[in-house]
């Protein structure tokens, strides 16, 4: 799902289009049981400060301009959007699911890019530190 999209729409499409694909064999019936209705991960208001240095510090270390968007997975950092704390997702490695093998025996990871994601990550908490974003901060 895309953040601009209801779940239970969704899932009520998904719904009708077995239904329809059903009624083409005489016989076959379908019985849909929900596991999980997930929302998804959506960014907040003020994100921003978050995402504009991890952004700018990707693009430095890596040598390529590095933005945001969106990639079809699964993942409990939506909790926390949904609990209203602003959350980013970053993190090493190739550039799509395909390229990188995920969620597969094989899944694979540069070590390199490892090591520059980490440099990505400590130069945007310095950065939030230093400016007082943190919460953290604030306790010193």
């Amino acid at each position: 799902m895309i953040p601009e999209e209801r779940p239970e729409a969704v899932e009520a499409r998904l719904r009708d289009v077995m239904n329809s694909a059903a009624l083409s064999f005489p016989g076959i019936s379908v019985k849909v049981r929900r596991v999980l209705l997930a929302e998804p991960f959506k960014p907040l208001p003020g994100v921003g400060h978050l995402v504009q240095p991890l952004a700018r510090h990707a693009s430095d270390i890596f040598g390529i301009r590095v933005s945001t968007h969106g990639i079809p997975l699964y993942t409990d950092a939506r909790h926390y959007a949904a609990a209203g704390i602003p959350t980013v997702l970053y993190g090493a490695g190739p550039r799509s699911l395909l390229e990188a093998n995920a969620h597969r025996a094989d899944e694979c990871l540069v070590l390199d890019d490892r090591w520059k994601a980490t440099e990505v990550v400590a130069r945007t908490l310095a950065d939030l530190l230093e400016s007082g974003e943190s919460p953290c901060r604030e306790r010193s």
